[in-house]
């Protein structure tokens, strides 16, 4: 059985904070670009720009969703561990060398960030964002 003073238990909380963390920060960029389209409706700017903020902006939350997907990854590892209440628990605290190991290169994390990217829950917000920004500097 663990203990509460399990390296497991310890590695799981961790991850577990670390995991609502990047959700935490997910949510204040979808804040910052919705007061980027309200400035947007406000004051006399050119869509471009703040269509180009909302896109890094969108590309920066795929980027920090890519890294909370291998904390789940490695959260449900710890989990099946945790469930196997083995003695052996030499294997907590892997999360950076899973990480590395599993590291693909350049095309292949560029591919992880677009799929977070367009991972329903992230893109709706920023598309619809952008094409309420485009309308309103169409109307003007």
């Amino acid at each position: 059985m663990l203990s509460e003073t399990s390296p497991l238990v310890h590695e799981w909380t961790t991850l577990q904070n670390n995991y609502e963390q990047v959700e935490r920060n997910s949510l204040l960029i979808r804040l910052v670009s919705a007061v980027l389209f309200v400035a947007c409706l406000v004051l006399p700017l050119d869509a471009v720009i703040p269509i180009a903020v909302m896109v890094l902006l969108w590309v920066q939350e795929g980027i920090f969703r890519t890294g909370q997907s291998r904390l789940g990854d490695r959260l449900l590892r710890v989990e099946q561990m945790m469930r196997q209440a083995s003695p052996q628990v030499a294997y907590a605290c892997q999360l950076h060398t899973e990480w590395q190991a599993g590291r693909p290169g350049v095309a292949g994390l560029l591919a992880e960030y677009a799929k977070s990217m367009l991972k329903p829950t992230v893109a709706f917000h920023y598309a619809v964002l952008a094409l309420l920004s485009l309308g309103a500097a169409v109307t003007r």
